[in-house]
């Protein structure tokens, strides 16, 4: 790839793996902090919502360095280049929980559609195929929330 190429896929790529990892952080937080009826059920859900993201950070890092780039890997990065906010606390209903999440799996959706496209404009079948993956992984977290709600 042409070094442009290379810079804008790892810039896509690390802001990806910031959102993640604030997701990640956020889910293991409300998955501690669930205060809900359906406790046991949004426990577990959260639990195989976090241990997901935990490997899905691992693999958009080491996608970044595929490509040849550092990837970013200090709170103080993910916070400067995530799309996400950091959740204030942990809330004590499990809907508000769920809501949250749910506009945050939204919103890395989205932003791994614009980043698959990114990548294949580059000619990076690589990454897209990653990102692809993401996406479905993502979407269907979208419907699990929404079917709590």
């Amino acid at each position: 790839m042409e070094e442009a190429h290379v810079k804008k896929v790892a810039a896509t790529l690390g802001q990806l793996l910031a959102d993640t990892y604030v997701l990640y952080v956020k889910t293991h937080n409300f998955h501690w902090n669930v205060v809900d009826s359906r406790f046991d059920m949004l426990h577990k859900m959260f639990q195989g919502q976090y241990e997901d993201l935990a490997e899905a950070a691992d693999l958009l890092a080491e996608q970044i360095r595929i490509v040849g780039q550092i990837a970013p890997g200090s709170m103080k990065e993910f916070l400067s280049l995530t799309r996400l906010k950091e959740a204030a606390g942990a809330k004590q209903g499990g809907d508000a929980m769920i809501r949250e999440l749910l506009h945050d799996h939204e919103v890395i959706a989205q932003g791994l559609r614009e980043g698959t496209a990114i990548a294949q404009k580059a000619g990076d079948e690589g990454t897209a195929d990653v990102l692809i993956e993401r996406i479905r992984v993502h979407t269907k977290a979208i419907w699990f929330l929404k079917s709590h709600l």
